[in-house]
């Protein structure tokens, strides 16, 4: 079955895919562009697994239509190897030990370079209020939010 050919830019770099109609972002981003750093965790938009950043909004692609994302710019956590803000948030969670398993990490690394971008200075309620999309059954959390509170004093020369 022949669709129209959907176009966006992903990580930096345009592509036409061929999607359904009803096709999932989560779905052309995982199987038509091979991007599985992209996870489907719930399917129900409540754990942040799936977490992609589109015209620099946070979202879910699990509940996105494919065509939601046509002319923008998405970006996954394969973006890391590119965005130096990505690769640093990657190394701070590793070093902070707010990484075990990992399959939470890709959603949690864009969530905080979301968080980030809006406002430089977040305090720890609104850390909270913005990671609280993205569920990690391994670490307790408190290692994520001192991933973001080291982030914040890095990045603006020790005020927190």
């Amino acid at each position: 079955m022949t669709h129209d050919l959907l176009r966006f830019t992903v990580n930096g770099r345009e592509v036409a895919v061929d999607a359904a109609p009803d096709a999932r972002l989560l779905d052309v981003l995982r199987e038509s562009l091979g991007l599985t750093g992209v996870k489907e965790g719930c399917g129900e938009g409540e754990c942040g697994a799936c977490a992609v950043l589109l015209d620099g909004r946070l979202v879910n692609s699990c509940l996105l239509p494919a065509w939601s994302a046509a002319g923008g710019d998405v970006v996954t956590i394969e973006a890391g190897s590119t965005r130096r803000d990505l690769a640093d948030i990657e190394a701070a969670l590793a070093e902070t030990g707010g990484v075990q398993c990992g399959f939470c990490s890709p959603g949690f690394v864009l969530a905080i370079a979301a968080l980030l971008d809006a406002n430089p200075t977040p305090t720890p309620a609104e850390v909270k209020e913005a990671l609280s999309g993205n569920l990690c059954r391994c670490t307790g959390y408190h290692p994520i939010l001192a991933t973001v509170e080291r982030l914040v004093r890095e990045r603006t020369g020790g005020v927190a």
